[in-house]
């Protein structure tokens, strides 16, 4: 792959943290019943909180696509830290994927009945779906690559 697709593709992976992160930031500013209340009552609402600490993963997985990115770039895409990126990627996804349905089962449970959580829960279902393929396609993605690294070691010892 060439240098500057490269590049192309970590500077799309950091405008996706930058817009993630400023997500993060301004949504709770903008939500309904935040007009009348303080910045810390804002920012230390349990459910506000459970957003951030799910956001973790995210930004792990965005950091280990980046490092793998940059394997790629190095010619050291057969290598075990490339296999370790892409564990942890889906390992990321999974524990993205079941934290967005917890979300979506606290909202169904306890929302108030003058609520409709239809829109929440559309987008909990939409957003497990992506975390789903993700985690699959690093799955895949990391047996393709183990399988191809235990090949060139065998190579590499019969020679």
């Amino acid at each position: 792959m060439k240098r500057i697709s490269i590049i192309f593709l970590q500077a799309v992976l950091v405008l996706i943290g930058i817009v993630a992160l400023a997500i993060l930031i301004r949504f709770p500013l903008t939500e309904g019943r935040a007009a009348n209340l303080d910045l810390l009552s804002i920012y230390f609402n349990g459910f506000i909180l459970y957003g951030y600490a799910t956001s973790i993963a995210f930004f792990v997985a965005l950091y280990k696509a980046f490092r793998l990115l940059g394997y790629i770039g190095q010619n050291r895409v057969f290598s075990s830290d490339a296999v370790k990126a892409l564990k942890s990627i889906k390992y990321c996804a999974i524990v993205i994927s079941a934290l967005i349905v917890l979300a979506g089962l606290y909202i169904k449970i306890a929302h108030d009945k003058e609520d409709d959580p239809a829109g929440f829960l559309a987008m909990c279902i939409v957003t497990t779906f992506v975390a789903v393929v993700v985690a699959t396609a690093a799955a895949i993605f990391e047996k393709i690559l183990q399988n191809a690294i235990d090949m060139k070691s065998e190579n590499d010892l019969t020679i």
